[in-house]
């Protein structure tokens, strides 16, 4: 696929990047190879080709979500900087 000065111009335009006027022949030529690259991967015969998952098919472990610990409050606000009724405290955020 080839671009035009003009391409390159929109293409400068929607990324928000200045391109001076003598670097416009070698962006051009620096987006038709990726271009061309692209072209060529859509060529690629991937039929029957899984989509990649996991090498291993491995699982994860699940365990059953249960309490193991209770009444831990006391160790877990320890180290608050501000607590209040048993709870972290926080600044209120209102914008």
């Amino acid at each position: 696929m080839s671009l035009t000065h003009e391409d390159i111009k929109k293409i400068a335009n929607l990324a928000r990047i200045r391109i001076d006027a003598s670097e416009y022949d070698a962006v051009q030529q620096q987006l038709s190879g990726i271009l061309g690259w692209i072209d060529q991967l859509q060529q690629v015969d991937t039929e029957g080709v899984l989509p990649y998952r996991d090498l291993l098919e491995t699982s994860t472990y699940e365990r059953e979500d249960c309490v193991v610990e209770d009444h831990q409050e006391a160790l877990i606000l320890a180290n608050a900087p501000e607590k209040a009724h048993n709870m972290f405290a926080v600044n209120k955020v209102v914008e």
